[in-house]
Formats: structure tokens, sequence, C-alpha cells
């Protein structure tokens, strides 16, 4: 990372450690962040929507947007950029929550919640549910930063490249659905 990069992000991180962290917030950001592990409360979410008809394509494509989230960033950029956390770069930062991973960039975490929240955006047919998905991704990726496991440039890569997922697996479901249904219609 470059140096100017890696300064600012670490004075960001450690304001938001010293002027942000609170005894009432504490409990909630490590418990949500926490949700996010392996992308588990959006995996659950997209799963859910696959049972309702009316929400079953964004539900796929929620699902799919993830799954392409997860090669790019888990299975290739983070081991080839392999940025180390925070708390091993900078003397005396306490992390709030454990984090097996030492790969820090980008996030994972964020990466899934905006993969999410794209693809929803761009297949839900509810407007609030598209509020629910977008406000959901970002304090996703605000607890990352909350509970110390990831830098600001991390997060917000984890949020472009989640974006871009996003968009990826709603026009991927998009075409895929369009082919089944010129395909299962009665000629």
């Amino acid at each position: 990372m470059p140096t100017v990069i890696q300064q600012l992000d670490e004075q960001a991180l450690v304001w938001v450690a010293e002027h942000v962290r609170c005894a009432v917030l504490d409990p909630f950001m490590r418990v949500y962040t926490q949700l996010g592990n392996a992308g588990m409360l959006f995996i659950a979410l997209g799963v859910l929507m696959l049972f309702f008809k009316q929400t079953r394509k964004a539900g796929a494509s929620a699902l799919c947007a993830m799954l392409i989230g997860l090669i790019v960033v888990n299975f290739t950029i983070k081991p080839l950029v392999s940025r180390p956390r925070p708390w091993l770069v900078i003397e005396n930062f306490v992390n709030l929550v454990p984090e097996h991973d030492p790969n820090s960039f980008p996030s994972g975490h964020t990466n899934a919640a905006f993969a999410f929240a794209l693809s929803v955006c761009m297949s839900a047919p509810k407007k609030w549910m598209k509020i629910f998905a977008v406000c959901a991704a970002v304090v996703m990726g605000l607890s990352r930063l909350y509970v110390g496991v990831h830098f600001p440039s991390d997060v917000l890569a984890g949020a472009v490249i989640g974006a871009m997922c996003g968009l990826a697996g709603a026009w991927a479901v998009k075409k895929a659905w369009a082919r089944l249904r010129f395909r299962s219609s009665p000629e």
C-alpha cells in the first residue's frame, strides 16, 4: 500500500477508535460485524428471498453476486495484496473482535454486503427492500472500521468491488431468467 494511503488509513482508524467507539455501540457493532462472517447474514437473506416468488429473482441475483465477490476478493485479491490487519501494524491498537484471516485488503464482509445490496437494488420489487439492503451494507462497512479489523481503504475497496459484483450478479441472473422464460414459454 502506498505510504501516504497507509498513513491516512492509520490516522483515520485511530481516530475512530478514540472518538467513535463507546460502551453503548460496542455490543451492537461486535454482533453485527460477526453476522457478516463468511457472508452469512447476506447469504441467509438471499436464500430467504428465494422462497417468495416476488423476491426470487432478487435472491438469486444476490447469491450470484456474492459468489462472484467471494472469488474476486477472497480467492484472488486478498492473497495477492496480502495487506496485514491494523493491529499488526499500529502500535497498541486494539481490535474488538477476533479475526483469523491475516489479510486485510479488501474487506470481504463489506464486499459481500455491497454485492448483496447492489444486486437487490437492481432486482427487488419494493423500494423499502432496496433501502434496507443499502443501509445494511453501509452499516457492515462501518462496523468493520469500528471494531478495528480493517483500514478505511479496505472498506472502500470492498464496497466498490462488491457494488460491481452486485451489478454483475444482477445482470447474469437477468440474462439467465430471460433464457429460462423463453425456453419455458409455450410454442
